[in-house]
């Protein structure tokens, strides 16, 4: 198990995410199965790092490269915790429950007492992970609809959506 307070190959403490990661944050996220090429990771790094009700943390080793991840946000009734992500070669060290605990520790000091994250049906080993960490499953059924063009579809993956434009 990792100890991220005296262990010397990384970091002490995770770091805001800023714009300038998203390559590396692409990365990561692509190794450990998050990535959705319908859903590309500039466009919710981008939001996040934008709103005041959400945050992404980076967590990096000593030589900078970025290993863990984990997005937390909140509508003002529910906090939500995305994008939980360990380099494949750290994963079972601790480093996922060290961001947790971060990601839920954030939601608490913005006032938010109930957490939820969703997990892929088929990711039974991701859903042993949040279940050892007291999570539970819900009977619901999550429904999307998209109400603008997806940013995978969008002419320029860099601008905001069209009706965000001024």
């Amino acid at each position: 198990m990792i100890n991220t307070l005296s262990d010397p190959t990384i970091k002490p403490a995770p770091r805001t995410a800023t714009e300038a990661d998203i390559p590396a944050i692409s990365n990561l996220w692509q190794e450990t199965g998050l990535y959705r090429p319908y859903n590309p990771p500039e466009w919710d790094v981008r939001f996040a790092l934008k709103s005041k009700e959400a945050t992404l943390l980076v967590w990096e080793d000593n030589s900078d490269n970025i290993i863990g991840s984990v997005m937390a946000g909140h509508d003002g009734h529910r906090g939500w915790i995305y994008y939980l992500a360990v380099a494949p070669d750290l994963q079972k060290s601790g480093l996922g429950r060290k961001l947790m605990e971060i990601g839920e520790n954030w939601l608490r000091d913005q006032g938010v007492w109930r957490m939820q994250l969703m997990v892929r049906s088929e990711n039974s080993k991701t859903q042993d992970f949040y279940r050892h960490l007291g999570y539970r499953a819900l009977d619901v059924t999550v429904m999307q609809k998209d109400i603008d063009t997806p940013p995978a579809e969008r002419d320029d993956m860099t601008a905001p959506p069209k009706h965000a434009q001024t």
